[in-house]
């Protein structure tokens, strides 16, 4: 006889919501309080930028309006000051293309499927305490599960979790060095060492320093490390809370629970933008260079329609979060991939979580530590 899954209680699904909220409020709350306040409008201006929060209007500026892609502010100005340029995210017309191309191939369907078994060993490995009784932290599980995946993309046979951290306080480090308002006294300085310390780690051995290829394969580590250590534990803390563990066995509903969850938590909640022409959004006119602060999270509604593996949002609005048209993420087929794995592998365990803390300090919004229990499990010495 074939079980259906339960459906969660709103109760349940409330409190999943809280709990996710804390890692906004509690990591970048000054900027959070402002989008909360403005995102009753689709587009709204405030000073020189432009905040864009409905779903189509979010879609043109990635689509129709010219896009300054070396823009102080912006992902691709970040990546050529911290680096030689020449990376996938500042380059422009067929360089960009071409890069776009080769990266989309290493991450296409053949790709994911030659990577998977490196983060499913991962999985086994980090997971298997649960079996046992005792905690495990998600957050070192993803953080392993990133690096090993960027080693085995990139070729290389560094120390996954080195580079991980590597690629979190590059990170973390050029969004302290880029956000509106006073930088802090030295910042510059310190993201240019921690991006330095990263491709130092990237290059392999026997060719020269970094350079535009190095550069590459840092800002790639960067984005997907710091994507994948934000989401699986947000994902999983959301399946823990609102019992979704039923849907995450399901094979039938696991994929939409996967796009659902993706959608919600919006691992890259915000991209900055600059735009390189006049252009008009919603009736709000946008003038070549204003920043352009698009809000994935409120496009993928992510704010006001909580997660339904059974009634999903449509897939133009789910797939918001990962961008639009040619400025759509390369790796959302590898994130997806490794959130339905990691799903189907907690599933057998129904974790609770037991403890979580967020990081303050990251690029991302996130936990920077998120302990889970087996339901029902014998406890272990060490957790009693």
């Amino acid at each position: 006889m074939t079980t259906v899954p339960a459906t969660p209680s709103s109760s349940a699904l409330r409190a999943a919501r809280r709990r996710d909220q804390r890692v906004y409020t509690r990591s970048h709350p000054m900027l959070f309080a402002l989008l909360a306040a403005a995102r009753r409008r689709t587009v709204t201006r405030v000073g020189g930028a432009v905040l864009v929060h409905g779903a189509e209007p979010y879609r043109q500026a990635l689509t129709r309006i010219p896009l300054d892609r070396t823009a102080a502010g912006t992902t691709g100005g970040a990546a050529r000051e911290l680096s030689a340029g020449g990376t996938l995210f500042d380059q422009e017309g067929t360089g960009h293309r071409a890069t776009r191309r080769a990266v989309a191939a290493a991450l296409g369907a053949a790709g994911v499927e030659r990577l998977r078994p490196v983060w499913q060993d991962v999985l086994v490995r980090r997971l298997s305490p649960l079996a046992g009784g005792r905690d495990v932290d998600l957050v070192p599980v993803a953080r392993e599960l990133a690096g090993a995946t960027v080693c085995a993309l990139l070729g290389i046979a560094g120390d996954p979790e080195a580079i991980a951290e590597a690629a979190a306080g590059a990170a973390a480090a050029a969004v302290r060095d880029h956000l509106p308002g006073p930088r802090p006294p030295g910042a510059a300085r310190v993201a240019a060492a921690a991006a330095a310390g990263l491709e130092s780690l990237l290059t392999p051995a026997g060719r020269p320093g970094p350079g535009a290829d190095t550069a590459l394969r840092a800002m790639l580590a960067v984005a997907a490390v710091n994507t994948t250590v934000a989401a699986l534990p947000r994902a999983t803390a959301w399946c823990a809370d609102a019992g979704f563990w039923d849907q995450a066995a399901d094979d039938r509903l696991r994929p939409a629970l996967v796009d659902e969850l993706l959608r919600v938590t919006a691992p890259s909640p915000l991209l900055p933008r600059v735009a390189a022409a006049d252009a008009q959004l919603d009736g709000c006119p946008v003038r070549a260079g204003d920043r352009l602060i698009l809000v994935a999270r409120h496009a993928a509604r992510a704010h006001d329609r909580l997660p339904d593996a059974r009634h999903p949002a449509p897939p133009a609005v789910a797939q918001l979060v990962f961008g639009a048209g040619a400025h759509a993420c390369p790796g959302a087929r590898l994130a997806r991939a490794q959130l339905e794995d990691t799903l189907a592998a907690l599933a057998s365990h129904r974790p609770t979580v037991v403890r979580a803390r967020v990081d303050r300090g990251s690029a991302l919004p996130g936990w920077r530590s998120l302990t889970v229990r087996a339901a029902d499990a014998p406890r272990s010495p060490e957790n009693r």
